[in-house]
């Protein structure tokens, strides 16, 4: 349903009042760490191509040759997860971009491949707690909700339940990826498609190549999109863009991977551009969702937008 004008400027104009020390203490490292995923990777008969990897896992940043170079770079294949921090004065949001150099689905396979998810985590004084997870499949983006957690269906309907798992003394959110296409959504607490899989769990230093197709204890290292040299500072790079936020590919259908800023669902209003779940995510879920409580849309830290 929608909000009318006069309750988002209310809602825009709830701002606490500026981060406390114990929020200015807490890095974007610690914060992506804290609510990193446990991922459910499927994976099928060309596994190879259902890990996730760094953009640059052969060496280089030419992404028009990552489809063919799987085999000779298999070492390459190292646990990645790319992230990114942005803030207003009531909640950090933390977008994680999961790559595959390929995506081998049957319809309209291409080159290059990055789906994830977006966290909205309220601050507490501490790492904060969890309050949403929007993920994208396919041009769609799917909203999920927290047990107990107070956020009801808005412009989208709520599609299920962010299932928690402990990890290194924290309950983190976990999320799942399909094989060959890799959309992302929750997980369902249910078994792999097939039975075979790999299940990802973040590191605080580096990841790791799963031991094959079936690996249930892989990690992952968390790789900041605004870091130097990293994906954020290529942007206006070709390769590996070939236009704003598309990964540049020349394998079946060209170019028709994204990065964060660049990610969209086709059918939630024209008012939510493409890339508007990492440059504004506030306004994303003041619009995905209603019951929000406090809820800021000014931010105070945002290098999407500058």
């Amino acid at each position: 349903m929608w909000r009318s004008v006069t309750t988002v400027l209310l809602v825009a104009a709830t701002i606490v009042a500026p981060a406390s020390a114990a929020h200015a203490a807490v890095t974007d490292a610690e914060l992506a760490y804290r609510w990193a995923p446990v991922h459910y990777q499927d994976t099928a008969s060309t596994y190879r191509a259902d890990y996730l990897a760094p953009v640059d896992y052969d060496g280089e940043w030419n992404t028009r040759n990552n489809w063919n170079n799987l085999d000779a770079f298999a070492s390459g294949l190292v646990g990645t997860v790319y992230y990114s921090v942005v803030e207003t004065g009531t909640h950090w949001f933390i977008v994680y971009a999961y790559y595959h150099a390929r995506d081998y689905k049957t319809f309209f396979p291409h080159e290059n491949d990055m789906e994830g998810l977006l966290l909205t985590v309220r601050k507490d004084g501490g790492t904060g707690t969890l309050e949403a997870m929007v993920t994208l499949a396919h041009d769609n983006f799917y909203s999920y909700v927290p047990t107990g957690g107070t956020y009801t269906s808005g412009r989208e309907n709520i599609d299920g339940t962010v299932l928690m798992q402990s990890f290194d003394g924290a309950a983190h959110p976990t999320t799942s990826q399909e094989s060959k296409g890799h959309g992302c959504y929750n997980w369902s607490g249910g078994s792999f498609p097939g039975g075979d899989g790999v299940v990802y769990y973040p590191s605080r230093t580096a990841g790791a190549v799963p031991s094959g197709p079936n690996d249930r204890n892989a990690r992952y290292r968390l790789v900041d999109i605004f870091g130097p040299g990293g994906p954020w500072e290529r942007r206006n790079s070709n390769p590996p863009y070939a236009s704003w936020g598309a990964f540049a590919g020349d394998d079946w259908q060209p170019n028709a991977a994204h990065a964060p800023w660049a990610w969209d669902d086709l059918n939630d209003g024209s008012d939510l551009q493409a890339g508007v779940i990492a440059s504004d995510p506030a306004y994303l879920v003041s619009r995905y969702y209603t019951n929000l409580g406090a809820f800021s849309l000014a931010y105070t830290r945002n290098q999407y937008r500058g």
